[in-house]
């Protein structure tokens, strides 16, 4: 590696390592420059619809090709210029991620608040020519452009199949805090049943003709129409799992796959009487009904286990928010509090989704720290990660390595080694 100093002396240095070993170059900013942030004012936007008071890295919106290429974030397109497209195609930097909304022109101009927010469509084609994957998403906001505006923008982004690998399509977040915004409103049962009939014509159509489904509906429009989510074999590998698509056939798939091979064991029967112990798992809105589901099947098995699962409104941002990573530590405290003043049974451990906690850091949404909620509850609080096979030690195994919940690491790393904190 030649390197070269700020008074232009030069090193040339053999470095030798293990193929998977880091390099070890250590960058004072992550991206060696300052992250690009979002130029729109996008009429759903999340963090316009954030309290004030917070910490004030969660009001920065981040708009940054190098962050969809090395983290999988969506980006607008709007803040990048010719010369950013070459570059991602010159160093074939892929998958990009991109929040497309519309393929109406004006209407995204509309949309994203932002006059050339139509213009960089066009980037598009250049990338689909170059062979730069890609993956979309549609943030759908009702009355806006959904019904054949969604029609029409699935149409348009077909024509990049198959380098544009997948595209989602997932309900605005609405908070409570929405004075001055745009007026959205929620989708209904109804509606968000004509969502997931609409995309799932197009997924019939897309697989005849490319082996890929292409459009997907988030796990929370088929919470909404009271429908189950779709088999794994539709989602195609996962694609979108971190905009909520999949998510809950995967956790599911992931859970039954892995008790089915401990109840296999020839142990089975003697660990089965054996085991007696009382947890508690709080989780959002969205995966309640599954969580219950999921440990019904573990108390069915075993007998001496009881797993008692919480569901948490979300007030802090509001009750129409709800999903478990958007829980705070507050919301979660008062509430288990007042499950225990009125009976409710705790057990000794609490389990949460490690995304309610700030990634690599044992901090809540609300700056609440991991320690001060197991304190004001008086009951260890263990963070596993969205794992089906993991959440199934947890069920099962209770406390086992509980430390490492405390170092800073998910509950996942009791199983896997190698896995980072």
């Amino acid at each position: 590696m030649l390197i070269e100093k700020a008074d232009g002396e030069q090193w040339l240095l053999d470095i030798e390592k293990d193929p998977q070993e880091d390099l070890g170059i250590v960058f004072e900013n992550d991206l060696m420059s300052e992250y690009q942030s979002c130029c729109n004012k996008c009429i759903f936007c999340f963090i316009d619809q954030m309290p004030p008071g917070m910490r004030e890295t969660l009001y920065f919106k981040d708009d940054d090709s190098r962050l969809s290429f090395l983290q999988g974030n969506y980006i607008t397109l709007t803040n990048m210029k010719e010369k950013d497209i070459d570059r991602i195609i010159q160093f074939h930097l892929a998958p990009i991620n991109i929040s497309v909304h519309t393929t109406n022109p004006s209407l995204r101009c509309k949309m994203l608040h932002n006059r050339f927010a139509g213009d960089v469509l066009r980037y598009l084609e250049r990338l689909y020519e170059r062979g730069i994957e890609m993956n979309g998403q549609i943030v759908l906001c009702k009355g806006v452009n959904d019904g054949d505006e969604l029609i029409q923008t699935i149409e348009d982004l077909s024509n990049y199949l198959p380098v544009m690998k997948s595209v989602s399509v997932v309900p605005a977040g609405i908070t409570k805090y929405r004075k001055g915004l745009y007026p959205l409103e929620l989708f209904q049962k109804e509606e968000a049943a004509a969502v997931i009939d609409c995309i799932e014509h197009f997924q019939e159509l897309f697989y005849k003709q490319y082996g890929l489904h292409f459009v997907h509906a988030s796990d929370e429009f088929y919470l909404l129409a009271e429908r189950e989510v779709p088999k794994a074999e539709r989602y195609d590998g996962y694609l979108q799992l971190e905009n909520g698509v999949g998510m809950m056939r995967l956790l599911m798939e992931e859970f039954m796959e892995g008790l089915k091979k401990r109840v296999q064991q020839p142990e089975y029967q003697k660990e089965r009487t054996q085991k007696k112990q009382s947890l508690s798992i709080a989780t959002g809105k969205l995966a309640y009904p599954l969580m219950k589901e999921l440990a019904e099947m573990v108390t069915k098995q075993y007998p001496g286990i009881r797993i008692h699962v919480y569901c948490i409104q979300n007030d802090f941002f509001g009750e129409t928010i709800t999903v478990s990573g958007l829980i705070t530590g507050q919301d979660l405290v008062r509430q288990m509090l007042e499950k225990k003043q009125c009976g409710s049974h705790m057990g000794t451990t609490l389990f949460i989704s490690s995304n309610m906690l700030r990634m690599g850091e044992q901090v809540f949404l609300d700056d609440m720290t991991l320690e001060q909620a197991e304190t004001q509850l008086g009951m260890q609080i263990c963070p596993i990660d969205s794992d089906g096979e993991q959440l199934l030690f947890a069920m099962l195994d209770g406390q086992h390595e509980k430390s490492h919940a405390r170092d800073g690491f998910v509950y996942k790393q009791a199983y896997h080694k190698k896995d980072e904190p």
